[in-house]
């Protein structure tokens, strides 16, 4: 069975849209059922697999979640962390924490997205010439979605 339905995967894409609107920045959503490691660790390896590691103005955010092991963890690349205040990954996560509390898994990853493309379109402001470097849908690290 599918972890978000169709409809629930392009509400994602489309907060990921509109979040890198007014940004140079990268957002990406990466979901799998199981974590089995730190959950730190396994959002890193998966930050530098999808190269968020790559974006031009090192301004990337992953958004990770482990479904069924109920973790997630936000990783955001040097240039966001350099100008981001030191508690903005802490705050961000326990505003999604509370609509996972009540079942609202598309709402709190949403409303992550929107957080960190806020700030991303503070830091990093959209220019002239610039591209989406990165895919905006969701990464499926699972054989089933």
């Amino acid at each position: 069975m599918a972890v978000f339905t169709e409809e629930e995967q392009t509400l994602i894409r489309r907060a990921v849209e509109d979040a890198e609107k007014n940004t140079s920045g990268e957002i990406r959503v990466c979901i799998e059922k199981n974590c089995n490691e730190e959950v730190l660790d396994r959002a890193a390896n998966y930050f530098h697999k999808l190269d968020m590691d790559k974006t031009r103005l090192r301004n990337g955010v992953l958004i990770y979640l482990a479904t069924v092991d109920r973790k997630f963890a936000i990783i955001g690349d040097a240039g966001i962390n350099k100008v981001v205040s030191a508690d903005f990954w802490d705050t961000t996560k326990d505003a999604m924490l509370e609509q996972f509390k009540y079942g609202k898994l598309v709402e709190g990853i949403a409303l992550g997205v929107t957080m960190a493309g806020q700030q991303l379109k503070k830091y990093f402001p959209h220019l002239a010439g610039d591209t989406n470097e990165l895919p905006d849908d969701i990464a499926f690290m699972d054989s089933e979605n």
